[in-house]
């Protein structure tokens, strides 16, 4: 499969307009209901503003970035957050290195004074947003958000949603450190909704210039706890989180998440990958594991290395089965390509059918949404 290594600013393509349910959740997250400050409503074509998409790129760039936080711009930024919220300046800042240990930092924190999130962040995002509404009307601030933070929404809150879940499994998942996990600001991955606004001078200037130098960020009275961007991302072509051979992201402390096509798996699962055999496949018990395992070492190859047999045979392909304990068979039409590779030879396909397939027809002719019985190709191709 294709897979998209981001570093520095490069990212996927083919990110959704965000689904518009939901609110804030007990961990911190939004949803982009809660962000947009829309629920069903649909945009006029070509209502609200002009949208910049050279700067819609950008903020996704700062939203996916792996470089090395720039903290000179980014501590200047905070302190001209909190001054645009009518606050004095914090005494210090404090660098993390990652989430797991700002939250760790944070709870060390002796008299930090309380949280301003709601100063620094939280009420100048709320006024912005109702300005910004009033002026373009409930249509047009729908297109706005659409063509602007809706653009970025789903893969980004994705990402934070599994930081989150990150430290609370390594941290424990306890009142404190989900109170921590509130207060935090969230920097690069703050740029989706920050990409709908004027940020280069004004109410959010200062949360702009975090969020385009360093990582998340925590707001107190006393101090404020500034945290770097991840080393390394690596996402699939739908924007999960996916990589095979390490953690599919990392922090330069070693906080790390890995998964497999989006789904969260363990570092040592990982690992065991490149040395996989049918037998081993065949013994795990957690179906989703399995089906990892599966998509790995390849269905053909699993079906050659386990002495399966076909089901079926007609002029279509072969029918193959494979049976596994505690989750449904995977069932698969071997075709041949009646066209000839260059070299003469004819490429072998694989088609996933389901499971209650009985004959290769059946499931060839479901790949193209008919029945056997009206499936008669001429060639097959």
């Amino acid at each position: 499969m294709t897979r998209v290594s981001v570093n520095g600013g490069e990212t996927e393509a083919g990110e959704t307009v965000a689904a518009m349910t939901g609110g804030r959740t007990a961990a911190g997250a939004e949803t982009a209901e809660a962000v947009a400050g829309v629920s069903g409503v649909d945009a006029a074509p070509g209502s609200g503003p002009a949208v910049d998409l050279d700067a819609v790129a950008d903020w996704r760039a700062w939203a996916a970035s792996t470089a090395p936080a720039d903290r000179a711009r980014a501590e200047a930024g905070v302190r001209l957050a909190y001054r645009r919220a009518g606050l004095a300046e914090p005494e210090r800042v404090v660098w993390a290195a990652s989430p797991r240990e700002a939250v760790t930092l944070v709870r060390a924190l002796r008299d930090p004074g309380p949280s301003v999130r709601e100063a620094v962040r939280s009420a100048p995002w709320a006024r912005e947003r109702a300005r910004l509404h009033g002026e373009l009307g409930p249509q047009g601030w729908a297109a706005h958000w659409s063509a602007t933070g809706g653009r970025l929404w789903d893969f980004t809150q994705a990402l934070v949603d599994r930081i989150r879940a990150g430290v609370l499994d390594e941290l424990g998942d306890g009142a404190e450190t989900r109170l921590v996990l509130l207060d935090a600001v969230l920097g690069q991955h703050d740029a989706p909704w920050l990409a709908a606004f004027a940020t280069r001078e004004g109410p959010l200037d200062g949360l702009a210039e975090v969020c385009r130098a360093a990582g998340w960020w925590w707001p107190y009275a006393e101090v404020a706890v500034l945290c770097e961007r991840p080393v390394a991302l690596h996402r699939d072509e739908a924007g999960r989180l996916d990589r095979g051979d390490g953690p599919a992201l990392a922090y330069p402390d070693g906080f790390a998440l890995h998964a497999w096509r989006g789904m969260p798996v363990p570092a040592a699962f990982l690992e065991e990958l490149r040395t996989l055999t049918p037998q081993r496949i065949r013994a795990e018990e957690n179906a989703e594991l399995r089906r990892v395992m599966l998509e790995f070492y390849g269905y053909e190859r699993y079906l050659a290395d386990s002495g399966a047999r076909p089901l079926h045979t007609d002029e279509t392909g072969t029918l193959w089965r494979i049976d596994l304990a505690g989750d449904e068979p995977v069932v698969m039409v071997e075709v041949l390509n009646s066209t000839p590779e260059p070299d003469g030879s004819r490429r072998t396909y694989w088609l996933r059918v389901p499971p209650a397939t009985r004959t290769a027809r059946e499931g060839v002719a479901w790949t193209f949404g008919l029945d056997a019985s009206v499936y008669a190709p001429l060639t097959q191709t």
